[in-house]
């Protein structure tokens, strides 16, 4: 029996990786995050104007199951760079502190104190017909 291959919801996140340089998996968005670990996630990319896509993971639990699955990270948020996946948010936040991050994202390191506005593009959502799949069973 082969495996089936055809996954609408899996290429779309797929696509949206590989279409953008650096892009934010996040529960909310930069401007409205719905957990630290986004909020902290979004500060560390604006702290070093690195321009950024993100997407919402919340308004479909599908898209947060066939991220996971992806790329084998079981939390949000997560980001990548160049098609890869670096991260989550204590990665994120040790490499924004030893001055990896700056060098990942091919940006010079931020100064402390320093706060400009970054360039941040909201993925469009990311949707398949049809109904969520239902959470509330154990």
């Amino acid at each position: 029996m082969t495996e089936q291959t055809e996954n609408p919801l899996r290429d779309a996140i797929a696509e949206a990786i590989a279409e953008n340089q650096v892009i934010l998996f996040m529960k909310g968005t930069p401007e409205r995050p719905m957990c630290g670990f986004s909020a902290r996630t979004a500060a560390t990319l604006e702290a070093h104007k690195a321009p950024f896509a993100a997407v919402d993971v919340l308004p479909d639990p599908r898209i947060r199951e066939e991220l996971s699955g992806i790329s084998n990270w079981p939390t949000i948020p997560q980001l990548f760079v160049a098609g890869e996946l670096v991260g989550g948010a204590d990665i994120i936040a040790e490499m924004a502190e030893s001055g990896e991050l700056a060098t990942v994202l091919g940006v010079d390191a931020p100064e402390a104190g320093v706060s400009e506005t970054v360039d941040v593009v909201e993925a469009p959502p990311i949707t398949i017909d049809g109904p969520p799949a239902d959470t509330t069973s154990d």
